[in-house]
């Protein structure tokens, strides 16, 4: 993911007076520096690696960073970071790990002698590189990061190779046992995901090289090298890049794997052998060898690599004597905010003070987390917001403790562990684990099997950073005298009932000999929550949970607690203030330069063409557009040309690089094309064309005063412009956005959606006849973009007309009327949306009452038909070699209550079919 440029929609009234150009707002660039990228299949002991080498600027040598990819994915997954890696000054070198992507070989988790072994062989590779820079011969500068299986091979490789300098492991494992055995307790539901994502690559892989022994393959990443910048490839074919699934049933993993996993789902319980393979290929293994910096990013939001993973790292690096820091962020492997851009900005930074020993720049605090709430102090909205210390607190800092009340309790364990309590549940995503900061709670216990104490109501906010702990005795009835219990503490509200789980964490236990009764103390999740007063802590131990294994034979549990809960604090952590944004401080500054630009501007300004009176009425004429990179060798825009008329809501799309970015600038008068012109009515855009008041623009991320009320920072922005106030139009351009009485309210309350939709009615002041919105659905939940669609409609409803840019594919089919897509800086197709997706084999039959199944049986084996298959409101039928007419005259054959007969092709599926499956 790219780092995001400043946010400029706060300047855009300073900026409107100079040039009185009305309601515009500038775009961010998508100019980067040019990054070069060679792909190449290295041959590593029989195995070929898929890689990509990433370099910019000129001939000097530069540290090397090595980017892993996570469990599943591929090089593919990290390119937008190697690249912009590459422009900060770093060689950076990408791989596809063994069993993935393209590359060969089998899956072995991170095994020292292979997947380790190949780091090792990536280094040598990159200590020949004329462009890195080298401590001594065959030693190169060089940093490894990645995140989850990435960020464990970066650990590994640190505790494996002397050469490597720094690391960044994010979201990942110290010790893999632990991770997928806690407490003697097997995690099945995420090993499964685990173990379906490798049997997922061995199908792909089997595919693709039946297919290439067929002769009917493509080269692997054909055209990827195009997409790069000034990009080379040198890419294998794919009957050299992927090998048959193995006959095992297992995918792509080695046999031992295979046989691990296969021995502990069948057993519900891990072996002693099954805790040795894992923890051999741990960096715990080799925790004493990893003395190198390490930055230790860890999310809140994970089941899979919980908190205590990242608290072992920074213990045992620490102790190593090893420069640490520690960032919880708010996301994780279960989804919820994952802090990319800040997080990449860090990794960066962390690397420039020790690969590149700059010791000026500032690396952060020692210890960094997330907290629900604040405002970003760059543009005022509600967000995520940091508390730090200078040092890394441990998970039990400063303990205080909590009378836990109730007996002993009995429960049972149900025949065949159902039904299962919930807390998290893996793979579903979409961060419901981190709704408990917002007081959703999402956990469900059965009665009859959990037992629960709580304390008193809380006279004071508590905030818990750290692992609770709980003294308990259990007995067990199994006949072996063990219990499985899965411990949690809620945070449960006034009334007695609602009961929020932090971070939709539990602790699994397991107890053996427990006949006679057994006490144990518990270490609970570890957590940064905070529990408001009145609201009151409960502990809840019970028998099952949905995504662990669970002793299958019924059996009944006493427990009985012994002591208060211990709960850490950690006082240490300063929350931050909220800053003033920069724009406040900034605005006088940068109205000053403005101004000087456009006074150096108009000196060498030409004589504008004379408006054209044929296109008065045309809101968007384009006409030959070009625009060159800096350097002047390559285009980002190359003979555009299309059209739009009154009404329309236009989706402008396109991959990454495309060219709509730059367009959209020189639409809105920011840069001039090399060739062509842009008319808006019939008048060409310069800088500070008076046609430009006619323009209205919103980029994401526009500038609000929080402490005024939405009405005010609006009146205070059109005020701003010099435009007589009877001309704002602010009650219409406020009724299109339906604010209602949030109007009257401070802009630090509103939700992101009140946000976004009072940026946009900022962009509609004036009630401009365009109307340009560059990803106006941003971060936005799906209630929130139904509203933005319907702003955008209705908008145009009235005779005027927008232009949107958007990566929401399925967004703008319901939204646009027409489409301009673009590739490479050229036009690919413009037209409306129904004809540009109205050209697929699938169609959709629809019918006047429901079709039963003999009949549908019946449609799906007429000749050149595919398939048949329900859908709403009647049939997707396939065509195999038959036509729609003839179709249509074999249904009333059957008769089938026709009433329609038309195309199904989503809007993606065209896009992708026009860009030649690039990503939007």
């Amino acid at each position: 993911m790219r780092l995001r440029l400043p946010r400029w929609a706060a300047v855009t009234a300073v900026l409107a007076v100079l040039a009185g150009a009305g309601t515009w707002t500038a775009v961010a660039s998508d100019e980067p520096p040019p990054v070069q990228r060679t792909d190449k299949a290295l041959d590593i002991d029989g195995v070929r690696l898929d890689t990509s080498f990433f370099t910019s600027g000129g001939g000097e040598r530069r540290p090397a960073v090595l980017l892993g990819h996570g469990f599943g994915g591929s090089k593919n997954d990290v390119r937008a970071q190697a690249e912009q890696l590459a422009r900060d000054g770093y060689a950076v070198l990408t791989w596809s790990a063994r069993g993935f992507g393209a590359s060969t070989g089998e899956i072995g988790l991170n095994d020292p002698d292979h997947e380790v072994a190949d780091v090792r062989e990536l280094i040598d590779w990159l200590a020949a590189r004329p462009e890195v820079l080298l401590d001594k011969p065959g030693d190169p500068r060089v940093g490894v990061t990645g995140a989850s299986y990435g960020g464990a091979i970066s650990l590994l490789a640190a505790g494996h190779d002397a050469r490597v300098d720094a690391v960044a492991p994010q979201i990942t494992y110290w010790n893999l046992a632990d991770a997928l055995f806690p407490n003697g307790v097997f995690k099945k539901l995420w090993a499964g995901i685990f173990f379906s994502a490798g049997d997922q690559q061995g199908a792909a892989a089997a595919a693709a090289a039946a297919a290439a022994a067929a002769g009917t393959g493509t080269g692997a990443g054909t055209g990827a090298g195009a997409e790069g910048a000034g990009a080379t490839t040198t890419t294998p074919s794919a009957s050299a890049s992927a090998t048959a699934a193995p006959a095992n049933g297992c995918g792509r993993f080695t046999a031992d794997i295979c046989s691990l996993y296969q021995r502990v789902a069948v057993a519900g319980k891990p072996d002693a052998a099954a805790r040795a393979l894992l923890e051999a290929r741990s960096p715990s293994a080799v925790g004493a060898r990893i003395k190198v910096p390490a930055l230790i990013v860890q999310g809140q939001s994970d089941s899979l690599f919980t908190l205590d993973q990242s608290d072992a790292m920074a213990r045992t690096l620490g102790a190593n004597g090893a420069p640490v820091a520690v960032d919880w962020i708010a996301g994780g492997h279960d989804g919820g905010d994952s802090e990319t851009e800040r997080v990449e900005r860090r990794i960066s930074t962390w690397f420039d003070r020790w690969l590149k020993r700059d010791t000026s720049v500032d690396t952060g605090p020692a210890f960094r987390v997330s907290r629900t709430g604040g405002v970003d102090s760059t543009d005022g909205q509600a967000t995520l917001r940091a508390a730090t210390a200078d040092r890394y607190p441990g998970l039990t800092a400063a303990t205080g403790t909590f009378a836990l009340a109730g007996p002993p309790q009995t429960f049972a364990n149900p025949a065949g562990a159902a039904p299962p309590a919930i807390s998290a549940v893996p793979g579903l995503g979409g961060g419901l684990s981190g709704l408990s900061s917002l007081g959703v709670g999402l956990s469900l216990d059965f009665p009859g099997q959990y037992a629960r104490f709580d304390a008193k109501p809380l006279t004071g906010a508590v905030r818990i950073t750290g692992t609770p702990t709980v003294r308990v005795k259990v007995t067990s009835t199994a006949a072996d005298g063990s219990a499985v219990l899965f411990a949690k503490v809620y945070d449960v509200g006034p009334d007695g009932r609602q009961q929020v789980l932090p971070s939709q964490l539990v602790t699994p236990v397991r107890v053996e000999d427990a006949k006679a009764g057994r006490g144990l103390t518990l270490t609970l999740p570890a957590i940064d929550h905070e529990v408001e007063a009145g609201h009151r802590l409960r502990l809840v131990l019970a028998a099952t949970d949905l995504g662990y294994a669970s002793p299958t034979v019924p059996a009944g549990y006493t427990v009985a607690v012994e002591g208060p809960l211990t709960v850490p604090t950690a006082p240490g952590l300063d929350t931050q203030a909220t800053a003033l944004p920069w724009w406040v401080w900034g605005l006088p500054l940068l109205g000053l330069a403005a101004a000087a630009a456009l006074l150096l501007t108009a000196r060498r300004r030409t004589a504008a063409p004379a408006p054209d009176p044929e296109l008065a009425s045309v809101p968007l004429q384009i006409t030959g557009l070009s625009k060159k990179y800096a350097g002047g060798d390559r285009y980002s825009v190359r003979d555009l040309s299309f059209r739009v008329e009154q009404g329309q809501v236009l989706g402008l799309l396109g991959p990454n690089g495309a060219g709509k970015t730059t367009t959209l600038r020189m639409l809105m008068g920011l840069i001039r094309p090399d060739e062509g012109e842009i008319r808006v009515f019939g008048q060409a855009i310069r800088p500070g064309a008076p046609v430009l008041s006619r323009v209205g623009a919103f980029v994401e991320g526009a500038g609000f005063l929080p402490h005024l009320s939405g009405r005010e920072n609006l009146e205070l922005y059109w005020k701003a412009t010099g435009r007589p106030a009877e001309d704002a139009h602010v009650d219409e351009a406020l009724r299109i956005a339906n604010l209602g009485g949030a109007l009257e309210r401070a802009v630090r309350t509103y939700s992101q959606g009140m946000r976004q939709r009072l940026a946009i009615a900022q962009a509609m002041l004036g009630l401009p006849d365009l109307l340009i919105l560059d990803e106006p659905t941003n971060g936005l939940d799906p209630p929130q973009i139904r509203e933005m669609r319907e702003v955008m409609i209705r908008y145009a409803a009235e005779g005027r007309t927008v232009i949107v840019s958007s990566h929401l594919l399925a967004e703008v089919e319901q939204s646009c009327t027409h489409l301009v897509v673009m590739d490479r800086g050229q036009l690919v197709q413009a037209g409306p949306v129904a004809e540009i997706t109205g050209s697929g084999s699938t169609l959709l039959v629809t019918t006047a009452g429901d079709v039963d199944d003999p009949l549908v049986e019946k449609i799906g084996a007429l000749p050149g038909v595919g398939s048949a298959v329900r859908t709403d409101g009647g049939l997707l039928v396939h065509l195999d070699g038959t036509d729609a007419t003839a179709l249509i005259g074999d249904l009333v054959r059957l008769d089938v209550p026709l009433t329609g007969v038309g195309p199904h092709r989503r809007l993606e599926d065209a896009f992708l079919t026009l860009i030649g499956g690039g990503s939007a």
